[in-house]
């Protein structure tokens, strides 16, 4: 029979103790995470891919528009938006508890012209002449296709032709759809023209160099507002240590994406590719003009007022929404210092 002391059984059960509540420690947090899935949530997917906040356990889930995923954010089914700003302003006025505590991408919207109605928009040529000479030669109005009343898509593609062009309503008529179907619709000439973001302006300009990008997001909505990363007041309330880790690691994101899109291009692939885009394209869209990735909140809150004001007056958006409990970048400006 084997004799253990006193000190040696306290030693040993104490070493148990903290065998048993390590785990405790160690355990990440669950994060349910919504996405649209475009290149303006890249830093999320390099965050993912890098394991750049590994005390955090990421579950995505892919939505087409941003008003979908308002639902589910109501739900309580997830708890981070990463989306266009846009829909946030109608969440927070139906009641929904949502902060953006991070912005990732600015001015991302374009306008593609299928092949059809890309060569009305010559060198000197007016948007609006464009689409009135189109209905003119065709007898029908272009139509275009957009992501539904509400999101991003749908009011910068509003205020270009109404505000920035002065087109005649009757010459566009406006088509809802989801992002995928948006993108087939655009190759398959079933539409005359969409609303597109990196990396579909690279995928369908590569496979039909007829198609042409006919406005860039500074040009439909000046400092356009993109996609943000918005949690849940919710899950802010009981999770702020995982927020600052989040925010932390898309401003760390933020600065693979920006200087060394080679490294970042195979994490967003994994994301965005499914087999169908490679990474060479991935690295070709990261580099076009209408990328423009940014982590500080507050460069776009001004931009987010004038479009929520814009969706006021079309009819998207009830009334304005104070933006004083919308933002918060005081993880921003922890994670970098200021």
């Amino acid at each position: 029979m084997v004799s253990i002391s006193r000190r040696a059984a306290l030693s040993a059960a104490a070493g148990i103790a903290v065998a048993l509540s390590a785990p405790a420690f160690a355990q990440s947090v669950p994060v349910r995470v919504g996405v649209i899935p475009v290149l303006g949530a890249s830093q999320l997917f390099v965050v993912d891919k890098e394991k750049l906040a590994p005390s955090l356990d990421f579950k995505f889930t892919t939505f087409e528009s941003g008003p979908v995923m308002i639902q589910a954010l109501a739900s309580g089914s997830l708890d981070v938006y990463v989306a266009g700003v846009a829909p946030l302003g109608v969440a927070r006025s139906k009641g929904i508890d949502v902060r953006v505590v991070t912005a990732t991408a600015v001015e991302e919207m374009t306008v593609a012209a299928g092949a059809k109605l890309a060569p009305y928009f010559a060198a000197g040529v007016k948007p609006a002449d464009a689409f009135k000479k189109f209905k003119a030669d065709t007898g029908k109005a272009a139509r275009i296709a957009t992501q539904p009343p509400g999101s991003v898509p749908h009011t910068t593609l509003a205020h270009w032709l109404s505000v920035a062009t002065a087109t005649d309503k009757a010459d566009v008529e406006v088509v809802p759809m989801g992002i995928d179907a948006t993108q087939q619709a655009l190759l398959a000439g079933a539409v005359d023209g969409a609303t597109i973001r990196e990396p579909t302006d690279t995928i369908v300009t590569g496979r039909d160099p007829r198609i042409k990008i006919v406005a860039l997001g500074g040009e439909m909505f000046p400092d356009q507002p993109g996609t943000v990363v918005a949690v849940a007041g919710a899950f802010l309330a009981k999770n702020p240590a995982a927020v600052q880790a989040l925010v932390d690691a898309v401003v760390k994101a933020t600065d693979i994406v920006q200087k060394d899109p080679k490294r970042a291009a195979p994490a967003i692939e994994a994301a965005l590719g499914k087999g169908i885009v490679d990474t060479a394209t991935i690295e070709k869209a990261l580099a076009s003009p209408a990328s423009k990735f940014v982590a500080d909140p507050r460069t776009i809150m001004t931009a987010t007022a004038k479009m929520q004001t814009y969706q006021v007056s079309i009819g998207t958006l009830d009334k304005d929404v104070p933006l004083d409990g919308l933002f918060d970048p005081s993880f921003f400006l922890k994670a970098t210092g200021k």
